[in-house]
């Protein structure tokens, strides 16, 4: 299957949780992760496990990056550090700041407790499939 890459952006809760869905089970290293304070600007790449192909009987991953901007701070807890860390992403939420408030925290939580925390002043994040599919060894299962 030849999927067509995707290219998505968020600009609120709602579209974060599509963001999240399509990144579920992703795997990275902490080293594909930086942020860059001065352009204020959260960045990974990572081995997205494509969920749609998964649907179809393929299972697949591909290479995508994600970026959050507007951030003003981050925050991690638990992650692993080291060449030979491996990250599972779980899923990604938003808390906002208040009711009338566009900022808040935006949370990218991953298997085995850690997690990396981004105080934003708004959400806008994009997400950008980078490459071909490849044949993944096995379709992630969860308790």
């Amino acid at each position: 299957m030849t999927a067509t890459p995707l290219k998505l952006y968020a600009f609120d809760a709602e579209d974060l949780a599509v963001l999240s869905a399509h990144l579920q089970d992703a795997v990275l290293k902490p080293t594909d992760i930086a942020y860059l304070a001065r352009e204020r600007r959260f960045a990974l790449v990572c081995n997205r496990f494509d969920w749609t192909a998964a649907e179809g009987g393929e299972c697949q991953r591909r290479r995508t990056g994600l970026h959050f901007e507007r951030v003003t701070t981050v925050r991690a807890r638990a992650v692993p550090k080291g060449e030979d860390a491996v990250l599972e992403l779980l899923t990604i939420h938003f808390e906002a700041e208040g009711e009338e408030s566009p900022g808040g925290t935006v949370e990218l939580v991953f298997a085995g407790g850690g997690g990396i925390r981004l105080t934003v002043e708004c959400i806008e994040a994009a997400m950008d499939d980078l490459g071909p599919m490849w044949a993944a060894v096995a379709t992630p299962k969860h308790d």
